[in-house]
């Protein structure tokens, strides 16, 4: 994951042009997942939250967000947004458990799994079931396989589900590519929602 923290400082980020291309889809997801609990909006996980491009729209719609990421630096720029209702903090995705953040209602994770190796997905799958609350949703978009495999990072449906099996799959839905840009927009990128089960 190293790599995360030499591509900020070169200026490199390809993965930010997301917002261009998932803001409207995201906004509406969100607001279902408010608007379908009971309680209405709890305490909501943006996993590898970068420099805080996606977790202002948690609290945006009531989320008390929290935004991980393991580079200090990312962390530190969201931060620099001014933004007190959020917190941020430098926290290794693959070891949730011991950040002491506390249980989460909501997940989300735009781009970070597919950028893991298979271990460390399995690592961040039994992280975010430790910190469920139960009923919990999960909402990960990624790219999928593709023949720019070596270019652009992506998972397929099966791979996702393995990552996570004390969860349950109930919907996916293709994600908007207006903006990605040549080859993101090639990989059929999908949004995977996800509900804790019991047990």
């Amino acid at each position: 994951m190293t790599k995360y923290a030499l591509m900020y400082r070169l200026g490199f980020t390809p993965w930010e042009r997301y917002g261009d291309g998932v803001g409207a889809q995201l906004g509406a997801l969100l607001d279902r997942e408010g608007e379908e609990r009971p309680s209405g909006p709890g305490r909501a996980l943006d996993i590898g939250c970068g420099r805080g491009q996606f977790t202002p729209e948690l609290a945006r719609r009531g989320w008390e967000a929290t935004g991980v990421d393991i580079v200090p630096a990312a962390i530190e720029a969201a931060r620099g947004k001014g933004q007190a209702e959020i917190t941020y903090t430098v926290a290794d995705v693959t070891d949730l458990e011991s950040a002491g953040l506390g249980t989460f209602d909501l997940f989300l994770d735009i781009g970070c799994f597919q950028g893991l190796e298979p271990g460390l997905r399995a690592a961040e799958g039994r992280g975010v079931t430790a910190l469920a609350a139960p009923d919990a949703t999960l909402l990960i978009l990624a790219f999928g396989p593709s023949k720019y495999q070596r270019l652009v990072e992506g998972v397929s449906q099966a791979e996702i589900e393995a990552a996570f099996p004390g969860w349950e799959l109930i919907a996916t839905q293709d994600a908007e590519t207006a903006g990605l840009g040549w080859p993101m927009n090639r990989t059929s990128p999908k949004w995977y929602r996800f509900r804790r089960t019991a047990g």
